[in-house]
């Protein structure tokens, strides 16, 4: 019986990713390396230091792992003021699980500086969720399902009655793995990629079935 519902953020509440691409893109070149959208790809979901890190190991390219980071923070900033929004039905999703008395967190790999941008951008606050658990909060990172567990934890729920409404196969294995239902969102991915229990092309085209088990 579901009782909580958990949400990754870039690609399920907002869709960010494009931003922090070009952020990372932009890094790298102030860094004096040329470096492609599509490689990040394959570390979307990771958090940022397997973001960039990822593909400085493609390119064979020596990171300052915390300056780097802290610079690319910067960018996206500067990139999304004004630009972001919440995903379609993002709201009505929202109300609809308060409604149904479910509890409600946020769990994003991302770290809090780059959640708490996104968070001001859409006009959400924390206080809105049960939880928030970000990348700074674990260990480690998706597809371990470390940060679901958390997140579960700080909503004293039991796995077993939680969605998780991820984007990204790195967070859809990590759901799997914390024994809980996902919802996958093809944000970024196809449905066979992600393999989840069930998808749709976002919150608002979710089927009814996500609340009914």
């Amino acid at each position: 019986m579901i009782k909580a519902v958990i949400f990754d953020m870039d690609g399920v509440l907002i869709d960010s990713e494009p931003f922090i691409r070009e952020a990372a893109v932009r890094m790298f070149g102030e860094r004096g390396l040329t470096v492609q959208h599509e490689d990040f790809l394959p570390f979307t979901g990771a958090g940022e230091e397997r973001f960039i890190g990822g593909v400085a190991d493609l390119y064979n390219f020596k990171l300052d792992l915390e300056r780097d980071k802290t610079r690319t923070y910067q960018l996206y900033d500067e990139l999304v003021q004004g630009n972001l929004q919440p995903l379609c039905g993002v709201r009505e999703f929202i109300d609809k699980a308060r409604n149904r008395g479910l509890k409600l967190a946020v769990a994003s790999a991302a770290d809090r500086i780059k959640v708490e941008i996104n968070l001001r951008e859409m006009g959400f606050t924390p206080a809105m969720f049960d939880a928030l658990v970000t990348g700074s909060d674990v260990v480690n990172k998706k597809p371990d399902p470390e940060i679901f567990l958390e997140a579960a934890k700080r909503m004293s729920m039991s796995p077993d009655y939680c969605l998780v409404c991820e984007d990204a196969v790195n967070g859809t294995v990590a759901a799997k793995a914390a024994g809980m239902r996902c919802l996958g969102i093809t944000t970024s991915f196809t449905p066979q990629e992600l393999q989840a229990d069930w998808h749709a092309p976002n919150l608002g085209k979710a089927p009814d079935d996500v609340f009914e088990w």
